[in-house]
């Protein structure tokens, strides 16, 4: 599959995925507002029908303290006769209104005595002595109801909130009207007065979820100014929210995960591609590397083959150095190869033992400075750590140093002779080694990936540089062994730095 084909394949399914979430996440904040909605307005209706409720509970105090006994009595004085008394409840929710109707008869007389007097008044007259009786009656206890109105309307707004309201019935009030609208859960109140002072706070009063309150003038017809007013909160109302859209947030978890296994599913995939293309850069490396000392090789027996060549010792001497020189060469890469093999299936086995880093710089310094000089080009060093012994495998760290100094020589600068420059230090517990040349240097891109098996960094027009893109990899992973670390610095132009932190040999 092409690369371009993958990539619109990624980008579509990924688009696929980030609008599935971002729908997903969409519908749970508009269910999350809807929710609030619902129960901000659920609550404006509580406590609407608490403050009638305290409005209602005021006038049917005031009608049983003006409607008193002593009015009462009054009354059936200033009408005579026997008062009979008829009791009527209104109930109005959370409240109760009881009135007293009292209607008058004419006493009762011995039957002798109506007989006497049967011709003075007829049944007619009786019925309507008996209309009058009622409609009086009516005159006065509407006229009652109206002085009651008009105290309060004059009296009652200049009372304190104290004496106008029943705390414990309001806390009653909250609790029944509230789970009549569907909210059962707990709520916290206080009441402020006219004077925008606290009156009240319930005893187990929180702060918690103060910040979104709700409020309710107590007595909706008292002047604006001079309104008490109830403010409720709900400590548990984020909870109460989260948990009605709680059921939308597995699937929300599950598109996450969904995309998070796309998106790494797709990284595998280019990872895959990647690695496939270096393996066929290592291939044709290979071969090239393999063609040249077999093309060598072949050419020298085909010379041996010559008789002038077996007359000149020299000449056969020569040939036979060739020869023996591409074998060499030719076993070296293949035991490259083996080696990073072996490498991946288990780790290397060490040789471990006691070694004087500075001593052994120094010889491979020596044995190296030759292929320097081939291209006008020196080599120098600052030996310079006090404590150089280090417990190390001797063939392996040997390795590591000629291989950074091989890099230095490859990617060494045409028109610039090459200088190098080996340093040793310690610095907390560790030796520290660094090789620096100026040779082409590494784009910044490109310098975290020169540890990668089979990576190469191109080098633009120069085709003269061999290798199967091992020889890093291979440093890399003997100074891991070696429980050390190794980094690089480079800028292009300008050279590369690479710095192998390696452990001190303990006493």
């Amino acid at each position: 599959m092409k690369k371009s084909t993958i990539w619109l394949l990624g980008v579509v399914m990924g688009l696929s995925f980030l609008s599935l979430l971002y729908l997903q996440i969409s519908y749970i904040e508009e269910m999350v507002k809807m929710r609030n909605e619902q129960f901000d307005e659920a609550v404006k209706r509580a406590l609407l029908a608490v403050s009638k409720n305290v409005e209602t509970a005021e006038v049917t105090r005031w009608l049983q303290e003006d409607m008193s006994e002593a009015e009462k009595i009054a009354y059936e004085q200033s009408q005579g006769g026997v008062v009979r008394t008829r009791h009527f409840r209104m109930t109005l929710p959370h409240s109760s209104m009881e009135f007293q109707v009292f209607s008058t008869q004419p006493q009762e007389l011995p039957k002798a005595a109506i007989s006497r007097k049967h011709g003075e008044k007829t049944i007619p007259q009786t019925s309507r002595s008996q209309t009058e009786l009622i409609k009086n009656r009516y005159i006065y206890q509407r006229a009652l109801v109206d002085e009651v109105v008009w105290q309060m309307i004059y009296r009652a707004k200049d009372l304190p909130i104290e004496k106008r309201v029943n705390f414990k019935h309001l806390d009653q009030y909250l609790n029944s009207n509230l789970i009549d609208n569907g909210i059962d859960m707990e709520y916290h109140f206080r009441v402020i007065d006219r004077d925008g002072k606290e009156a009240y706070r319930c005893s187990d009063y929180v702060d918690e979820g103060s910040e979104n309150s709700y409020s309710q003038p107590l007595f909706l017809n008292d002047p604006p100014a001079r309104m008490s007013v109830v403010v409720v909160h709900f400590p548990g109302k984020k909870d109460y929210i989260s948990d009605s859209v709680s059921f939308m947030i597995p699937s929300v978890i599950f598109t996450f995960v969904l995309l998070i296994t796309f998106i790494f599913t797709i990284y595998i995939i280019f990872r895959q591609k990647k690695l496939t293309e270096m393996k066929n850069d290592f291939i044709n490396n290979m071969t090239h590397e393999f063609k040249t000392p077999i093309s060598t090789i072949s050419l020298a027996a085909q010379m041996l083959q010559d008789p002038a060549v077996g007359k000149s010792p020299t000449m056969f001497q020569h040939i036979s150095g060739v020869i023996n020189d591409e074998t060499k060469r030719l076993r070296f890469q293949v035991e490259k190869v083996l080696q990073m093999s072996m490498f991946d299936r288990q780790k290397a086995t060490l040789k471990m033992k006691e070694l004087d880093c500075n001593e052994l710089i120094k010889g491979v310094v020596n044995t190296f400075a030759l292929k320097v000089e081939r291209y006008n080009g020196k080599i120098d060093t600052e030996l310079d750590a006090t404590n150089p012994f280090i417990s190390a495998d001797e063939m392996h760290i040997t390795n590591v140093i000629f291989n950074l100094m091989d890099n230095a020589v490859k990617y060494k600068r045409p028109d610039v002779d090459l200088e190098l420059l080996v340093k040793t230090w310690n610095e907390q517990g560790r030796l520290m080694i660094s090789v620096q040349d100026n040779g082409i240097g590494i784009k910044k891109e490109n310098l975290k990936k020169i540890f990668d098996k089979f990576y190469r960094v191109h080098t633009g027009n120069l085709h003269d540089v061999k290798g199967f893109g091992l020889g890093l990899a291979y440093v890399r992973k003997i100074i891991q062994d070696h429980k050390g670390t190794i980094r690089a610095e480079s800028e292009p132009n300008v050279g590369t730095k690479f710095i192998i932190a390696l452990p001190l040999l303990k006493n």
